[in-house]
This record gives structure tokens, sequence and C-alpha cells, in this order.
């Protein structure tokens, strides 16, 4: 029932941000729901292999280089789920940061990061 939940929360936050968000296209929430699961899926299997590979920039950036991931996973996410467009690199890296600081105040507030 918490993955259902988290899933929800972020299909929403998606369709909120880029409502706000120039160059953030989603058509729908059925899209961002796509969106959310492609993303955990991403999230799962691919990036902890980029995270390995990349370790020495990672160690030498201070962990500012995981920003870099996690706007590579929002491009390729773009890339495979129609309906849903980022314009740019920076785009894609601004709009990985407020995803992920909103899904961390969400969860803090219903509890879920425990």
């Amino acid at each position: 029932m918490k993955l259902i939940l988290k899933i929800l929360i972020t299909a929403a936050l998606v369709v909120f941000i880029s409502r706000f968000m120039p160059g953030v296209h989603v058509a729908g929430f059925t899209t961002a729901l796509f969106v959310a699961i492609v993303l955990g899926l991403l999230n799962i299997f691919i990036k902890p292999i980029l995270v390995i590979l990349t370790l020495p920039v990672t160690i030498l950036s201070l962990g500012l280089f995981l920003l870099v991931i996690n706007a590579l996973m929002i491009l390729l996410c773009s890339n495979i789920v129609g309906g849903f467009g980022v314009d740019s690199f920076w785009t894609a890296l601004l709009f990985s940061v407020i995803l992920s600081l909103s899904q961390s105040i969400l969860n803090g507030i219903l509890g879920e990061g425990k």
C-alpha cells in the first residue's frame, strides 16, 4: 500500500511541477503515473550501476555528481515515456532537484520516511 501511495504522490508532484516549470511537459495524470513508475524502476536498476561506475567523480565532487545522475535519469525517462518531455539537461537537473525535495517533504509530513 505504501508503494502505491508513493507512486501517486510522485505522479501528482510531476504534474504539479510541470504546470509551473517551463521546459517540462506532461500530457496528463496517466502519463505522470507512467513517469513515476518508470522513474522508480530506473532508480532501482540503472542508477546504482551509474553510481558505482562514477564513484571516483562523485567522491571528487563531494557527491554533487549525483545531481547529474538524477538529471540523466529524468532525461532517460523522457525518452522512454511518451507524453513526457524535458527540453534540456539544465531543466532536467532543476526538475530532479525540485522533485526530490518535494518528495522528501511530503514523505516527512506523511510519515513515510520511517
